[in-house]
């Protein structure tokens, strides 16, 4: 009996506890009573380096603004970041050391489609969310996991407007590039179906290596083949080198590009030496140089503040991933749990970040489905 009485008045002592200190007896991993933990594992070396330093840097700008104003409901916000350099192996152990040994509340922020293959089965094993990778391949969108969720459009959409455009302008006959990657297969096999659908007749398909210096070869058989355009499914500097080749080699189609084709487009036009104007690319979000929408401003007026001197695409997009992932973060309350973040970002609906729309629910995670087409100048700015 006495044993029992004890065992009982711990009981009522520890529900005492959890309800005169919420924040110390319940809290959520990665949350303290002062900050809130988020882990990010992205290339920042080797060839695609911009991509990942770009899009902390969005990341990071919208969190500097929200520490400066006292947080989220009192709390600070942390970004905790390691380099993958692109290899999906060294993602996956950040990824790990970010759940087991940071304890960090959610993931962001990771760039390309085999690094996320790699991190997700880790963060939907512990039940943390992943918020707003750097990838638009299909699969992800289409195999539903409710740890998931998206910012920008998919690359289904952004080929979707490519080929579109491709069929309204009567041009009836493409070459595909792609990088020879998970990424780049996935979103090939999107693009014959795509091409299929309006009409468009894929004339040659030709694989290319992440690290490829040359791409002479391609460029020549692209010569002899004259497709009337060539869509290009890559990434980096790889981007820069196919270009390079290709314009030399006699060839005349217009090339057209996803959203992650250019990253460092005034480094890029420089490189080329004039050869970037006129590739068309795919934008999933508003030019960052013109600041007629609410979010650009902000950006530029945080940037100006803070100053960052990073200013690109890329950035604008983390950016506005950090403002919505922050908004989620509040809905989800004081009393902050991995759970009551992710039913607060399915309760969404339809929300407007600056005029940047985002979408979510219970059944989409899909979050911004805004595609335009932008061509590049001989400077490396963009024309719409």
């Amino acid at each position: 009996m006495y044993f029992k009485q004890r065992a009982r008045a711990a009981w009522h002592a520890a529900l005492w506890l959890g309800a005169a200190l919420p924040g110390l007896a319940l809290a959520e991993t990665g949350v303290s009573d002062s900050t809130i933990r988020i882990g990010q594992s992205a290339v920042f070396s080797g060839v695609a380096k911009d991509f990942g330093i770009d899009y902390r840097a969005g990341i990071q700008l919208y969190f500097d603004r929200v520490n400066k104003s006292g947080g989220v409901n009192g709390r600070k916000l942390e970004l905790v970041s390691y380099d993958d350099a692109y290899e999906p192996q060294r993602t996956a152990a950040n990824t790990a050391k970010l759940i087991d040994e940071d304890k960090v509340f959610a993931l962001t922020g990771y760039v390309a489609t085999g690094n996320l293959v790699a991190a997700m089965p880790l963060a939907t094993k512990a039940g943390v969310p992943m918020f707003a990778p750097l990838v638009g391949t299909t699969s992800f969108r289409t195999n539903f996991d409710r740890h998931l969720f998206h910012v920008r459009a998919g690359y289904d959409l952004e080929l979707r407007k490519i080929i579109s455009h491709l069929s309204t302008i009567g041009n009836k006959s493409i070459a595909v590039v792609f990088q020879d990657s998970a990424f780049g297969k996935s979103n090939l096999a999107t693009c014959e179906q795509l091409a299929a659908e309006y009409n468009v007749k894929v004339v040659q398909t030709l694989p290319m290596a992440i690290t490829a210096t040359d791409a002479k070869a391609i460029g020549e058989s692209l010569a002899k083949t004259q497709p009337g355009a060539v869509v290009m499914i890559m990434a980096g500097r790889m981007t820069e080198v196919f270009i390079r080749d290709y314009r030399t080699s006699g060839a005349a189609a217009p090339l057209y590009t996803l959203s992650v084709g250019i990253t460092d487009a005034q480094g890029s036009a420089q490189r080329l030496n004039g050869k970037l104007e006129g590739l068309v690319t795919a934008s999933i979000v508003p030019p960052p140089q013109v600041p007629r929408l609410p979010i650009v401003a902000d950006y530029q007026r945080d940037r100006a503040e803070f100053g960052q001197k990073i200013d690109s695409y890329t950035a604008l997009e983390g950016y506005i991933v950090s403002r919505v992932l922050v908004d989620g973060i509040k809905r989800a309350g004081r009393s902050l749990t991995r759970e009551g973040f992710i039913t607060a970002l399915e309760g969404m609906g339809n929300a407007r970040f600056g005029e940047f729309p985002v979408t979510y629910s219970a059944k989409n995670h899909n979050g911004s489905n805004f595609v335009d087409l932008e061509m590049y100048t001989r400077d490396g700015s963009l024309r719409r």
